[in-house]
């Protein structure tokens, strides 16, 4: 029987096990890519807020704060019936 001492380097019997995850996770976190498609970017210029709406919506946020601003019942539920006729 041959002993080489407590200091043995080469005795690991889960190296190849853990060579192998951290290949894995290598190989996983370089192929993670993300493109926005043509279509998506187009959208998301359409989405920006024009001035006039802008504009308008802060005209409301004014009437709001000051008390100012009423509801037309009769317009708000003639919108909601057109919305949900469809």
């Amino acid at each position: 029987m041959k002993i080489n001492g407590p200091n043995h380097t080469n005795f690991n019997p889960y190296k190849q096990q853990i060579q192998k995850q951290t290949e894995v996770k290598k190989d996983i976190q370089s192929k993670d890519q993300i493109e926005i498609s043509s279509q998506a970017k187009q959208l998301q210029e359409n989405e920006k807020v024009s001035e006039e709406r802008a504009a308008y919506v802060q005209e409301i946020k004014q009437a709001v704060d000051s008390g100012e601003y009423s509801v037309n019942p009769e317009k708000t539920a003639q919108k909601m019936l057109e919305f949900w006729s469809k």
